[in-house]
């Protein structure tokens, strides 16, 4: 039954997601120093005496590096069933919900609008790659494809500065920087979104660099595939126009394969956020990781990794479930397991 497959699969990803909040709380707690070492030693070298420096530390900030670990990994998990991450360590006045809601929502905007951008370019080109398959088209583009997968995206946008600001002169790289300019007030309005689309614009392309080839590459295999099928060669047969087969028939099942790659490029992306935002200096989530790990901040980098990685899970999951729902042939796998 198709609620069997579904509960299994709901079963599997909050396995998932355990398995990564654990292995996050033991890799930080391996880490050597703790945060109330790191502000003591900025407070010393502030002109704080050592011991009054640690003593102003521990009473800053809320955590005991010396409690027992099962007792801080089951607190850990109870905060986590209830949605309760504790306060930031370094900010203590923030939850560490709105510490990292801060950042987030700007790194899923620009990779949600890389991947989108990906998404129409990736497969218009990869279908008519394959539809003109041994053309010059065909050749160009895939060797396009082929550059834009291997080569990393933060070396391709690094390229992109240097030639458009460096030497053309014609990318306002300085001005681009951060995530909307100082004076505009965030709100509902056409001056805000265009703000911050401006300052997105190179994230968005650094995002969509390495999906857009991958995409295109993936998109001409299937329709290839696809274009040999029997049910297109019949509909040929029966005189329907060319964009009605190219979108109900080719276009339609070409892409099934296709949509689980979108959860991945999702997940592959805000991963490597954070050499992007490094390199623009547009602070969202992977800046705040970074910070959050320097400052050896617990509950921050914790929260972020399992947010993150919860979030990819659940689009794997809700992925899944709508390709058994539109594909017959998965539909009886799931089924039969």
């Amino acid at each position: 039954m198709w609620t069997s497959y579904a509960f299994r699969r709901v079963c599997q990803s909050v396995f998932v997601i355990w398995l990564v909040a654990t292995i996050t709380f033991l890799l930080m707690h391996l880490m050597p120093g703790d945060p109330i070492e790191i502000m003591a030693g900025r407070l010393n070298s502030a002109g704080m005496s050592h011991d009054q420096a640690m003593a102003t530390a521990a009473n800053i900030i809320s955590y005991d590096p010396n409690a027992n670990v099962w007792v801080q990994y089951l607190e850990f998990m109870r905060g986590l069933v209830t949605f309760d991450l504790g306060n930031s360590l370094t900010n203590p006045s923030k939850t560490v919900f709105e510490h990292v809601m801060e950042y987030l929502p700007w790194t899923l905007f620009a990779v949600g609008a890389g991947v989108v951008l990906a998404v129409v370019v990736g497969l218009s080109v990869g279908m008519a790659m394959a539809y003109r398959r041994g053309s010059w088209f065909d050749h160009a583009m895939t060797s396009v494809g082929s550059f834009l997968t291997g080569v990393p995206n933060y070396i391709l946008i690094a390229a992109v500065i240097v030639v458009g600001y460096t030497m053309l002169g014609v990318l306002p790289f300085l001005d681009m920087r951060g995530r909307i300019t100082a004076g505009v007030e965030p709100g509902f309005d056409f001056v805000f979104f265009g703000d911050a689309i401006f300052h997105a614009i190179l994230p968005i392309i650094a995002f969509a660099f390495t999906a857009t080839g991958s995409f295109m590459l993936n998109m001409k295999a299937a329709t290839t595939e696809v274009l040999t099928e029997d049910y297109v060669t019949v509909a040929q047969a029966r005189g329907l126009k060319a964009g009605r087969i190219s979108r109900s028939y080719v276009g339609r099942n070409a892409m099934l394969p296709i949509i689980p790659q979108i959860a991945l490029q999702l997940g592959t992306l805000v991963g490597g956020s954070i050499v992007i935002e490094q390199i623009l200096q547009y602070p969202g989530a992977g800046q705040m990781l970074m910070e959050a790990i320097s400052n050896r901040d617990y509950p921050v980098v914790q929260a972020a990794v399992i947010i993150l990685a919860t979030s990819v899970v659940i689009a794997s999951l809700i992925v899944d479930l709508f390709l058994v729902r539109i594909d017959p042939r998965i539909k009886s796998e799931g089924q039969d397991a």
